[in-house]
């Protein structure tokens, strides 16, 4: 547990805003370097076999102006691959998922080192994001950056899905939730704005069990 803590406290977070076409759009940065190559983050982060090692199933064509589909959850097209440094992809989910948009930076530090930065950019209403903040789109991505450094380390959890109603990962969604929230509030946010977001993305990822 406390090495999985010390991970999620590595990460660098950041909230802001972008003006689009489509509208303005909320921002969600998270960076951390790791211990490995910049060829071999690279990897982890376009190959198939490999990402479903550390994140989901991924189908399609995974290649530039490809489709691609994660088993569960977004899918999109890939809109620029710059190998190995730049990935952006559309992150849709949903009936009407607006404009959304992920995109990952590599930059080698050192020898064998490498920063990693992931964006979500994305126009979001404002009910949902008065209610949640940046932590709705946060904590899961808190948990990808954790199992791709576990995997980075030739590590990964036996059953993840098991593992993600545990209590350690509980707490972990928690940790993260409130990571979110000072990131929040560093962008400007009032405090009692930060924490009603706070309070509804910690009973979103982790609800009250119910009593035996």
């Amino acid at each position: 547990m406390s090495d999985f803590i010390d991970q999620i406290n590595r990460v660098h977070r950041a909230v802001g805003t972008r003006a689009l076409q489509e509208g303005e759009a909320r921002t969600v940065l998270l960076r951390r370097t790791y211990d490995a190559g910049i060829e071999d983050v690279w990897d982890a982060c376009t190959d198939s076999e490999r990402i479903s090692r550390w994140f989901l199933p991924v189908s399609g064509e995974l290649k530039l102006g490809g489709h691609y589909q994660l088993q569960g959850n977004a899918g999109g097209e890939i809109l620029r691959c710059e190998p190995p440094r730049l990935l952006r992809v559309s992150w849709l989910f949903g009936e009407n998922p607006g404009f959304s948009e992920v995109e990952v930076r590599l930059s080698a530090e050192g020898d064998g080192r490498t920063v990693f930065e992931l964006e979500h950019v994305a126009v979001v209403p404002p009910e949902f994001w008065d209610r949640f903040g940046p932590g709705a789109t946060g904590v899961g991505w808190d948990l990808a950056v954790l199992g791709l450094g576990l995997h980075l380390r030739g590590e990964m959890l036996d059953d993840p899905a098991a593992w993600e109603q545990s209590e350690e990962a509980r707490e972990l969604m928690r940790l993260s939730s409130d990571l979110w929230g000072a990131a929040y509030r560093a962008s400007g946010a009032p405090d009692d704005v930060v924490t009603a977001a706070v309070a509804g993305t910690t009973a979103f990822y982790v609800p009250d069990r119910p009593e035996v």
